[in-house]
């Protein structure tokens, strides 16, 4: 079926507040377009597809159709066949499969990937229950004011129940991520300041959200957009001249592998799921996030975890990536916290996760952060990372969960010199 390769990308400022800055979807939608092409080095003439990964355009904005808006604001693209993603959080990256997919049927060579979302729109509380759209709508929703920050907290006590759980290990996800986000120069929270109360039970520095849940376990609602240019090897070797990334070394990364599961909306009905036939808890608990993760292994052709570099993994909730890390294979089930304390995911361990600072440092534009990881993978292998780069990074795996792990998606991305 041959490669798809990372011709370059951009990612927008998700410290911004658009509404405050007067500014909208459109403006957003033409900033990541003009941006992601510049990056990689092409024409709007070179661009044969558009993918856009969006989750709630209208609850937030009032405004739909996302597929056409490249073609409204940048009138080059006029008559391009362009498409509208939605997976809740994993919208950016589905819209990745479809491109690639098409890429591979040899429909498209070039294919441009958007991921957007406009959220700072309204108070947030009212933007979180706007969230509730991804969950199961008058199932799970009823009665319950903020559903994600509850969904991430009965998968901590399910954790509790299965394995035992130190909500410590979870402040210190929190804060992990916190603090890488410090050095990626993108990042939404990069200047807030934070004290040794801030990631402890301080109910003023750190107040409660939901159950064991606090602030600083939880990501912020953020506006942001994330761009990638995919191209085939035909397209590379018939473009040798324009086949330049941002610094002007060729393409940025191969993606080598990839997994894709997607089960039913309800908590409830996956956390059964994951017992055995014999009616005992299975190893993982969300076995279907597993099948996904080894699926990319697969496709790429590796052994394991132990054969990547770092991660880009789903931290909306500090569960979910207490949940990646054993998913991963970082551990053994159950014993994430061991990855914790003992330091190897940090930026200078053996296997860093979020080295830029995932959803919860750098912010999480629902629609956008699948596209966003991807090309955090990339730079990392491209070692254009710059302040938050993990040293001699050659494979990144990404792992991307749309609403309680009801979508997910995982990449394997590669230094396009690897190969």
């Amino acid at each position: 079926m041959g490669s798809t390769w990372i011709l370059g990308g951009y990612q927008s400022d998700f410290a911004r507040s658009l509404m405050r800055e007067g500014l909208g979807v459109s403006d957003l939608t033409r900033e990541i377009t003009e941006g992601t092409l510049r990056a990689s080095g092409v024409e709007f003439g070179c661009i044969e597809a558009i993918h856009v990964g969006n989750a709630f355009g209208q609850l937030y904005t009032g405004q739909g159709h996302l597929g056409a808006m490249p073609a409204t604001v940048v009138p080059e693209l006029w008559g391009v066949p362009g498409m509208r993603h939605e997976a809740a959080c994993a919208s950016s990256s589905v819209a990745v499969l479809a491109a690639m997919a098409e890429i591979e049927a040899r429909r498209y060579d070039c294919v441009l990937v958007l991921g957007i979302e406009v959220e700072r729109t309204m108070p947030g509380d009212e933007a979180a229950r706007t969230h509730q759209a991804a969950a199961w709508v008058g199932q799970e929703t009823e009665g319950v004011d903020f559903i994600w920050p509850a969904t991430f907290d009965a998968i901590a006590d399910e954790y509790d129940r299965r394995f035992g759980l130190d909500d410590a290990h979870l402040r210190a996800i929190g804060e992990l991520n916190l603090t890488n986000a410090k050095d990626n120069p993108l990042a939404q929270t990069r200047n807030w300041c934070f004290d040794e109360r801030s990631f402890g039970t301080d109910d003023r520095a750190n107040p409660q959200v939901t159950g064991r849940l606090r602030r600083n376990d939880c990501t912020q609602i953020t506006d942001g957009a994330a761009g990638i240019v995919l191209v085939s090897d035909r397209w590379l070797a018939e473009h040798t001249d324009a086949a330049t990334s941002s610094d002007g070394a060729g393409p940025m990364a191969q993606i080598t592998g990839w997994g894709h599961t997607t089960v039913g909306l309800g908590l409830g009905a996956k956390l059964r799921r994951s017992a055995d036939e014999g009616g005992e808890p299975g190893p993982y608990v969300m076995g279907h996030v597993r099948r996904a993760i080894i699926d990319a292994h697969d496709r790429a052709g590796i052994a394991g975890i132990d054969d990547v570099d770092c991660v880009e993994t789903h931290d909306c909730m500090t569960p979910s990536e207490y949940l990646a890390i054993d998913h991963m294979g970082i551990t053994g089930p159950g014993e994430s916290w061991k990855a914790i304390e003992d330091g190897r995911i940090r930026r200078d361990g053996s296997i860093p996760v979020n080295p830029g600072g995932g959803l919860i440092g750098g912010g999480h534009p629902v629609g956008a952060t699948g596209a966003r990881m991807l090309l955090d993978a990339a730079k990392q292998v491209s070692d254009t990372a710059g302040t938050y780069q993990v040293g001699g990074a050659q494979r990144a795996q990404t792992l991307n969960i749309g609403g309680s792990t009801a979508t997910t998606v995982s990449f394997v991305v590669e230094s396009a010199v690897v190969r």
